[in-house]
């Protein structure tokens, strides 16, 4: 039995009716180079059967302590049911991009089932229309609980379940036993959180020890110019009350061409992309004249895992705010504000403590970011901005993988919408191209396709703005 790290559990605190906390990987196969050029669900069954072996995060469930005195225990769960998790459904005609980006919204706006282990898979045929893919391709959606998985660990959980060559050999995959755990009583739960919560109490004084650090090296960056308070953050369609309904898209690019802006600017990949974002985001918000005078801020997750964490499936992240320069019209002097911007959100976030975030979630009681967490959301649009959308960049595989022999040919993360934020962008490459994938709420967002045509009109504006820069 393993209790839930704070971090951990504030995912589970924040999920809320209309709001549940998924992450959710989408990955497209060919199944032509497998044997026979067929896959069965028999044979996609296995894989999963046998991930079961590999990593706890297949097999473990929640256990609740009475009362939300403390964060949760995972244990092994007794009544593990395979054919529970992993699912066979078909795209509804015609099968086209549309259909499959509505059908995954519909899915990722579904809770997962908390009395078992936090994940789903849903393996997805009738892609035939989709344009781009092969006939006779299929995709396999993945759903984890954000308190079971962060970004960095679901590429780690999502190369494990991969080949690198179409036949490989008979994996060796000891199937022993798999330990099987009894349900804790709800009297020793409570005594753990009894002990616990006089162990969080004399952590607190640390934590407002932390707090005054952090505040004295913030104050002390601003002395020295590394960095700005953010000083606007302004209202948008995107912050407010969030709906149960999710919209999506994806607009793809060639890796090269962002590399090549890249070089032009001296920035990062992430800064291209946050500069791309911000000029799609203008020319959307503009359409509907709500194009804000000040510009917008994005929430962007970063990895802060060393290498005595490396193996822990859960989180360990932070998160910096970052001024997209969405007020910049002229492409290039915006990616040039975003590289510098960026560059003040980091040494913020290093001046504030890159695990203040975790900490606080470790050394709070858990009723508290239970209450927050509604308080937040019954505030509906009355909720101050925090920032208006997330950007989250996922490494992805820059080599051929094959799951069942089929060949990955396309793949886009899903994220959740936050209180009070209803629009998440998750940045992932495979192989030689780039994409943006979005998800909204989609009273907020009810035209993703059109987003979809900002976001190649924003990439494209920058690639020739890039071409005619001198510096």
């Amino acid at each position: 039995m393993e209790q839930l790290s704070g971090l951990d559990g504030m995912f589970l605190r924040t999920e809320l009716p209309g709001l549940p906390m998924t992450i959710s990987p989408l990955t497209i196969y060919d199944p032509s180079s497998a044997p026979d050029g067929i896959v069965r669900f028999k044979d996609i069954l296995k894989v999963f059967e046998d991930g079961i072996y590999t990593t706890s995060l297949f097999r473990r469930r929640l256990v609740e302590v009475p009362f939300n005195l403390d964060h949760p225990y995972w244990i092994e769960d007794p009544d593990f049911d395979i054919e529970f998790h992993v699912r066979h459904i078909a795209l509804p005609k015609p099968g086209d991009w549309r259909q499959l980006y509505i059908m995954v919204a519909r899915l990722q706006s579904r809770p997962i089932d908390r009395n078992r282990p936090l994940w789903e898979a849903y393996v997805i045929e009738g892609l035939d229309n989709v344009e781009g893919v092969p006939k006779g391709s299929f995709a396999i959606m993945l759903k984890v609980h954000h308190a079971a998985m962060d970004g960095v660990t679901g590429v780690e959980v999502f190369t494990a379940m991969h080949d690198f060559e179409p036949s490989p050999p008979e994996k060796n995959i000891d199937k022993r036993t798999l330990l099987v755990e009894k349900r804790p009583s709800s009297l020793s739960l409570i005594g753990k959180a009894y002990s616990n919560y006089w162990k969080r109490t004399f952590k607190q004084p640390s934590l407002l020890k932390e707090g005054f650090k952090a505040y004295r090296r913030i104050q002390e960056g601003k002395k020295e110019g590394l960095f700005q308070n953010i000083e606007h953050k302004v209202h948008t369609r995107f912050n407010g009350s969030i709906s149960p309904h999710r919209s999506v898209t994806k607009y793809t690019m060639p890796l090269a061409e962002i590399k090549a802006i890249k070089d032009i600017a001296g920035a990062t990949v992430n800064d291209v992309m946050l500069c791309i974002v911000a000029g799609a985001l203008r020319s959307y918000l503009a359409d509907k004249d709500e194009l804000p005078e000040h510009s917008l801020v994005a929430g962007c997750p970063i990895n802060i895992r060393t290498e005595e964490n490396k193996e822990v499936i859960g989180n360990i992240i932070s998160l910096m705010n970052v001024a997209i320069r969405s007020d910049l019209e002229n492409p290039m002097v915006r990616l040039l504000a975003v590289k510098q911007e960026s560059l003040e959100s980091k040494a913020y976030t290093k001046a504030m403590g890159p695990t203040m975030l975790g900490d606080v979630a470790e050394k709070l009681p858990p009723y508290l970011l239970s209450a927050g967490a509604r308080v937040a959301v019954g505030m509906g649009d009355n909720m101050g901005v925090i920032h208006n959308l997330v950007v989250t960049n996922v490494p992805g595989l820059q080599f051929p993988a094959y799951f069942c022999g089929a060949k990955l040919i396309d793949s886009f993360g899903l994220g959740p919408c936050n209180p009070g934020v209803g629009l998440f962008h998750t940045v992932t490459s495979l192989y030689d191209n780039i994409s943006i994938s979005t998800i909204a709420c989609r009273d907020m967002m009810p035209d993703p396709e059109f987003y979809r045509e900002c976001l190649k009109k924003s990439f494209k504006e920058l690639k020739a703005s890039a071409q005619e820069y001198k510096p």
